[in-house]
């Protein structure tokens, strides 16, 4: 009997990748533009709510083997859009993915990343946390509250920046201004200082705030710090919730003498009065991106609103593609 090998048992399989899309109902409209600019199709997914509300997703085509980006914004109602998310996630684990991608437009709990009383919670630890559980080998989302959430997750975390986007329209739109660059709080300088080296090295400033920590959502601004007279004021903020602080601040600066204030924020939370304080105030422009999906009555006349897809789309093919993701903001 011959023990020469056939050419079928020295044949060697050659591995190939499958990248997939997936998402949840909380923001359909960002993915199928992200699946646009990837030139793939969303998985089909069956998603329905029990009767007492509880979530059922199934896939409705094989996953096995594939590198799995599942996308779902936590938008309103927030914990629905989590459980979804850590659902789907389950399930691509149990149906074999070889990896999964759990891409977060907005990362809800974010703002509850410290504790600031005692038996408090440190919710965006907890979210982390069930990521890893539910089987997330990655995160990736887009201008956490505070970049240290980076280290809540036990695996990689892209972190992305929302910043080029808006400051390229900033750029575009008021080249031919005084420009200056003012941060809502002290805490968040260094985001402000960023900015103002993207747009040419413009004036930096910020507003004197102080905060109740028992009375969640309420701000009062107190003085600006730096010179803002005569110049568009680039006001600039990781979210808007409610709209109080930004609006305030926007307050105080045309006080001390702006010639304009132009509000830039990456999410757009609008909760409550948030639309309402936005379009009566002084602010001649109010520029946000789709993070979180917006309702038709929360558009206004002096709202744009910017697509963050081209930004997702190119992060989840440099990291199929085993790539830099860190390239891409590079100037």
């Amino acid at each position: 009997m011959s023990t020469e090998p056939t050419s079928t048992s020295s044949a060697k399989l050659t591995p190939t990748k499958n990248l997939m899309l997936f998402s949840g109902r909380a923001h359909p409209v960002l993915a199928q533009q992200v699946a646009e600019l990837l030139g793939v199709d969303l998985v089909p997914t069956t998603a329905y709510d029990f009767a007492n509300g509880e979530i059922y997703v199934r896939f409705d085509e094989s996953v096995r083997g594939c590198d799995a980006f599942v996308i779902q914004s936590h938008s309103a109602p927030i914990n629905e859009a989590i459980m979804e998310q850590l659902i789907m996630i389950d399930a691509l684990k149990r149906a074999s993915a070889k990896s999964i991608t759990v891409v977060l437009p907005f990362y809800g709990y974010a703002r509850q990343d410290k504790k600031h009383l005692g038996r408090e919670p440190i919710s965006a630890r907890l979210v982390a946390d069930l990521f890893l559980a539910a089987g997330a080998d990655r995160l990736m989302t887009v201008d956490l509250h505070t970049a240290q959430i980076q280290g809540f997750f036990d695996g990689p975390v892209d972190h992305l920046l929302a910043m080029p986007i808006l400051t390229k329209h900033v750029k575009e739109k008021y080249a031919d201004r005084e420009l200056a660059v003012v941060s809502p709080d002290a805490g968040r300088i260094k985001v402000a200082e960023s900015w103002a080296n993207s747009l040419g090295g413009a004036p930096l400033a910020f507003i004197h705030k102080t905060r109740d920590v028992t009375r969640p959502n309420e701000t009062k601004a107190n003085r600006v710090v730096g010179e803002v007279k005569g110049r568009t004021c680039i006001l600039v903020d990781d979210l808007i919730d409610t709209g109080g602080t930004i609006v305030q601040a926007a307050e105080a600066l045309m006080a001390e003498g702006a010639a304009e204030v132009v509000i830039a924020a990456t999410h757009a939370v609008f909760s409550g009065p948030a639309v309402q304080r936005l379009r009566d105030s002084s602010a001649v422009e109010v520029i946000i991106t789709n993070t979180l999906p917006l309702k038709d009555d929360h558009r206004f006349d002096k709202l744009t609103e910017l697509s963050i897809a081209p930004l997702f789309a190119q992060a989840i093919s440099a990291v199929f593609e085993d790539g830099s993701v860190t390239s891409l903001f590079k100037e």
